[in-house]
């Protein structure tokens, strides 16, 4: 059965942040960036990051692209990230609890930072170029797959790491749900697919559903960033200690709520800025 996703109490109870807690009960969410001139998906999804409650939030990028991140960073912090085996270093400080690699990160980079990034065991966003990078064996990722992960595909993402799910969606040997259940069972972790109505399984078989059609439908989403934004919010929501599938189902709210409350014009960069008045709404 499809569950429908809803602001119910207990949405509003997780969001909701005791006023005796710090920055540290909120734990700290990494973003890993690509290298020069590619840094603004990873900069909108650490924003987004941060926006949705994240105590503290990190861009992790090439010494070469420090500049850059740092003329347009301020509440996010940022450090330098060489390499694979630096990020295992990182790593060994438990307080950084949640990962976001794709946006921007590119396609020999992700190939790299990955599987460290999975040795942490720690609650992993991985998105765009983080799929990508593997579509020529994807079992190689997952191999490395734990069930702290979220996957954020869109169709073609899916298409690339499942292609026999894909084409069996494509010719309606399968319907949409069940091609989602059957790809998150065989990664072993969270699978949200993108669309106008998102689809979220757990390995376990738990699927949801996130309408953004018909009278709850946000057009103004079909535009570049949108999704590193999303793939921000569910990082955020890991860092506060929400569990996978419920970090994503309530990160597919949100952004869609987002952008229903913004309405026409919308942009990526407006998202964040969006949420606070989403969470006013919400009575938090």
């Amino acid at each position: 059965m499809i569950q429908h996703i809803t602001p119910d109490s207990a949405m509003r109870a997780a969001l909701a942040k005791s006023p005796e807690a710090h920055k540290y009960s909120h734990g700290h969410a990494l973003v890993l960036a690509g290298g020069p001139g590619k840094g603004g998906a990873a900069r909108l999804a650490a924003r987004a990051a941060l926006r949705v409650g994240a105590g503290l939030v990190t861009v992790l990028a090439p010494q070469s692209a420090l500049a850059e991140n740092a003329a347009q960073l301020t509440a996010v912090m940022l450090d330098p990230l060489p390499d694979a085996f630096s990020l295992r270093g990182i790593l060994q400080d438990k307080r950084k609890n949640a990962l976001l690699l794709g946006p921007g990160l590119g396609l020999a980079r992700a190939q790299e930072m990955v599987p460290a990034a999975l040795w942490g065991q720690r609650a992993t966003v991985l998105d765009a170029d983080a799929l990508t990078a593997f579509a020529d064996d994807p079992e190689r990722l997952f191999n490395h797959l734990h069930p702290a992960c979220v996957l954020t595909p869109h169709e073609g993402e899916f298409a690339r790491l499942f292609p026999d799910l894909a084409e069996a969606l494509r010719t309606g040997a399968l319907p949409r749900p069940e091609a989602v259940r059957q790809a998150a069972a065989r990664a072993g972790c969270t699978v949200l697919l993108k669309g106008a109505d998102t689809l979220i399984t757990a390995p376990d078989g738990a699927i949801a559903q996130n309408g953004a059609s018909g009278d709850q439908a946000a057009p103004w989403l079909a535009t570049a960033g949108s999704g590193d934004v999303l793939a921000g919010i569910i990082c955020g929501l890991l860092a506060r200690g929400f569990a996978p599938f419920d970090a994503a189902c309530t990160g597919a709210w949100l952004h869609a709520e987002a952008a229903r409350r913004f309405g026409p014009g919308l942009i990526a960069e407006d998202l964040p800025e969006e949420l606070p008045a989403v969470f006013r709404a919400l009575g938090l």
